[in-house]
C-alpha cells in the first residue's frame, strides 16, 4: 500500500474516532447559550417571552458565592404553554447552568428524549430517572418528570472546588432519611 493511500486512510481513522468523542451538544435553548453573560442573558431573556422573564426582579444574588441566579416563571401566563420555571446560574458574569423545567401537562418525557436522540444519537449514559449527552466541554441531561439542563462542565468543575453553600435544613434531613434506609 503506498504512503498517500495510508496516510488518507490514516486521516479518515483520526476524523471518525475524533468526531465520535465530540458530539455536537447544543450550548443552549432559543438564543440563551451557556457563556453569555448576565446582561446579554437579561436582555435575550426580555427578547423571547418564551420563558416568562419579568426583569431585575428575577434575578438575585445567592449568599456567600460570587454566583448570580435568574428564575423564570413561564407558568405566570406570560410565557410559552410548554415551559414552567427556568433558572440561569452564572458564575463570575458567566452563565453556566441553564435548566429548565418543561410542562408535564403538555409534554412527556419520552417525547423529550426520543427527539434528543434522534437529534443528538445516544446518550453517554441512561438510567431510569436520566439521560445525559456529554462532549469536552457541554453537559445536556434530560431528568425526571421533565428538566432539561445544560452545563459547561469546566465551570461547573472549577465551582465544585471552590463550593461553600452548605445544605438545606432539606437536604440535611433527605441524607439522613437515605442514611438510615
Amino acid at each position: 500500500m503506498s504512503f498517500r493511500k495510508k496516510s488518507v486512510i490514516l486521516i479518515i481513522f483520526i476524523f471518525l474516532i475524533t468526531s465520535a468523542f465530540s458530539k455536537d451538544i447544543p450550548t443552549g435553548y432559543r438564543g440563551i447559550t451557556l457563556g453569555m453573560s448576565l446582561d446579554e442573558t437579561k436582555d435575550a431573556l426580555l427578547r423571547d417571552a418564551s420563558f416568562g422573564y419579568h426583569g431585575d426582579r428575577d434575578v438575585s444574588l445567592i449568599p456567600g458565592t460570587n454566583k448570580i441566579l435568574i428564575e423564570t416563571d413561564a407558568n405566570s401566563g406570560h410565557g410559552s404553554i410548554f415551559l414552567e420555571r427556568c433558572w440561569f446560574q452564572f458564575y463570575d458574569d458567566e452563565l453556566f447552568i441553564i435548566t429548565i423545567n418543561i410542562n408535564t401537562q403538555k409534554m412527556d418525557y419520552y417525547s423529550v428524549f426520543t427527539k434528543l436522540t434522534e437529534k443528538y444519537g445516544k446518550p453517554d449514559t441512561f438510567s431510569p430517572q436520566s439521560a445525559t449527552w456529554k462532549n469536552e466541554n457541554i453537559t445536556m441531561s434530560l431528568e425526571k418528570p421533565l428538566t432539561l439542563k445544560y452545563i459547561d462542565n469546566d465551570i461547573f468543575k472549577n465551582t465544585q472546588n471552590y463550593s461553600n453553600i452548605e445544605e438545606s435544613p432539606e437536604e440535611q434531613t433527605r441524607d439522613m432519611f437515605l442514611d438510615e434506609l
